[in-house]
């Protein structure tokens, strides 16, 4: 027994001897204590003031001080201001504008100050606003000794232990000291005893394993810090853990964002109707073709789609085909014709003999010259009906709109060749299920977010679809419209209702409902779920989820929401 006791002591000496320096290795130059400071939520230092007309941001690039100056209702930039910055004990200095709504000047204080109060005046319109800036900046800390310079002590070395290494030594001591108790053999114990102190004392070692760190870790210079915003960089905008919006001042002037303060209104109630355009029916007509023939092309050629025609242009021609019977027939007719001019021209060359002797009256030959002449026009109208094709013209002033025209087509009896539209007068065509306010004004959205202004013309009182046809007179301008578009309609139906007021712009459609975005402070945006309705062409109504007197995105909600 004394004999496996001294061998076990003996086979505990060396594993400490051999793992002593790595452990102090392990953790040369790696402090476990001091943590990563936290991202900072800007790139660079900065502060913001506000006052009842603007909004001020002010941001350490360099060198210099970034001051952006916008509206505080409609977050505008405010070019032309006059800008002075003054600190305690420093003279006034003036900030230059270098572009619009941007202004820059040297950093107002010492080199090394850490906190900073300005005094910001800016004048614009006749009037100055005072506005304060409370400026942090980040402290270097304090150098610190190496961590090599004094090995760590037996009992911090123990409690840098990891913690399952140290179970598993302990058990496996355990069974050794039974084994020593029992008399067994001496080689499976000084195995256990040698496994054992390996697991206890090199628990350090194996948790840090293959962390390289460097030399310089831990001293003061290599701390992150917030870097100060170098000429002409970017700023990136992110979306914070509370599920804000941070969004620098630089990258808003960019998104053109807009806002705008709500407040409550009443306003008539609207309903949604499905439209198309159509055409001003006195200021629109159809080119057919009364009958059946074959279509030629004028002087001129056909028409293109999209050219101006004048009521009365000749557009195209028809030739109606003339079948052998109908041939056979006018061949007939025409030698009549011409047998019964024949008889009349030797009766007026008699009668005009006579009629100097006084043996005819100037009556006869004067009737029998009439009769003569409608000969002849019938004869020549005959020929015509074969020679001559029928004109297509325009019925009004417009452009071509439609066209069918072919050279050498068929076309049959009431063929519309063209369609001819005055693009300046288009009207609306809407589809109601419930009854509207007549004569009231209403407003139409295209798919592309264009709204119109309309005018009520009169609805039918023939159901179509068991709904009504109304129709209304586009009052703007309709050059870029075509026939047959659709369009949403938003017509009064009466009444009123109260709520808040916001541009289109500014609601954002979800998989869950709508979304708005608050200006709550100079560069962070909080979005809100609301519950919107269709107001007109250009709001929505927002009835709840929202209170009165908040700035609100208006312009850039959908790509602020894009940011993650």
């Amino acid at each position: 027994m004394p004999l496996v006791s001294a061998a076990a002591l003996r086979a505990l000496a060396l594993a400490c001897v051999l793992l002593a320096p790595g452990l102090a290795a392990a953790h040369e130059g790696h402090d476990h204590g001091a943590e990563a400071p936290p991202a900072p939520v800007a790139a660079a230092p900065r502060a913001e003031a506000v006052s009842e007309r603007f909004e001020l941001v002010a941001v350490v690039a360099g060198e210099d001080l970034v001051l952006t100056l916008d509206r505080f209702v409609t977050n505008a930039p405010v070019p032309g201001a006059g800008i002075a910055v003054s600190l305690a004990g420093q003279p006034r200095r003036k900030a230059v504008e270098t572009a619009p709504g941007t202004y820059r000047l040297p950093l107002p204080w010492p080199a090394g100050q850490t906190h900073s109060d300005l005094m910001v005046g800016v004048s614009e319109g006749g009037r100055t606003d005072i506005l304060t800036l409370d400026f942090d900046l980040p402290e270097a800390p304090a150098a610190t000794a190496s961590t090599g310079d004094a090995a760590p002590t037996l009992a911090e070395r123990f409690a840098r232990q990891n913690p399952m290494a140290t179970a598993a030594g302990g058990f496996l001591l355990g069974l050794a000291a039974v084994a020593m108790v029992r008399g067994r053999r001496t080689a499976p114990v000084l195995a256990l005893l040698a496994l054992a102190t390996t697991l206890i004392l090199g628990g350090t070692a194996f948790a840090h394993e293959g962390h390289d760190e460097d030399k310089s870790a831990g001293k003061a210079a290599n701390v992150p810090l917030p870097a100060a915003l170098t000429p002409g960089a970017l700023e990136r905008a992110r979306r914070l853990p509370d599920g804000s919006v941070f969004v620098p001042k630089t990258l808003q002037r960019l998104l053109a964002l807009r806002t705008d303060l709500t407040a409550t209104g009443r306003v008539a109630r609207t309903t949604e109707l499905p439209g198309r355009i159509i055409a001003d029916p006195n200021a629109s007509g159809v080119v057919q073709s009364s009958v059946g023939g074959r279509l030629a092309p004028p002087a001129g050629g056909f028409p293109r789609l999209g050219t101006r025609v004048r009521r009365g242009d000749v557009l195209a021609t028809v030739t109606p085909p003339v079948q052998a019977v109908d041939v056979s027939d006018m061949r007939q007719r025409q030698g009549e014709l011409d047998q019964q001019i024949a008889i009349l021209v030797r009766r007026v060359t008699r009668f005009e003999r006579l009629s100097t002797t006084g043996a005819v009256a100037q009556t006869q030959l004067d009737d029998a010259r009439s009769e003569l002449d409608g000969l002849k026009d019938r004869r020549a109208a005959l020929d015509a009906i074969r020679r001559e094709p029928e004109a297509l013209v325009a019925p009004v002033d417009g452009v071509v709109a439609e066209t069918a025209a072919v050279a050498g087509a068929m076309a049959a009896p009431g063929t519309v060749v063209y369609r001819i539209v005055d693009p300046a007068k288009l009207w609306v065509e809407a589809l109601s299920f419930s009854a509207l306010a007549e004569g009231s004004a209403a407003t139409a959205r295209l798919g592309d977010g264009t709204s119109l202004a309309l005018a009520y013309r009169g609805a039918g009182l023939a159901d179509r679809n068991q709904a009504v046809p109304v129709q209304f007179a586009i009052t703007g301008d309709a050059s870029a419209l075509r026939l047959g578009q659709f369009v949403t309609v938003l017509a009064p139906t009466g009444g009123e209702r109260q709520g808040l007021p916001l541009p289109r712009g500014g609601l954002v459609r979800t998989e869950g409902g709508h979304l708005v975005y608050e200006h709550v402070s100079a560069e962070r945006f909080v979005a809100h779920a609301v519950r919107a309705d269709a107001l007109d062409a250009d709001r929505v109504l927002v009835a709840d989820g929202l209170a009165p007197g908040r700035r609100i995105v208006v312009q850039g909600a959908e790509l602020l929401d894009q940011i993650r």
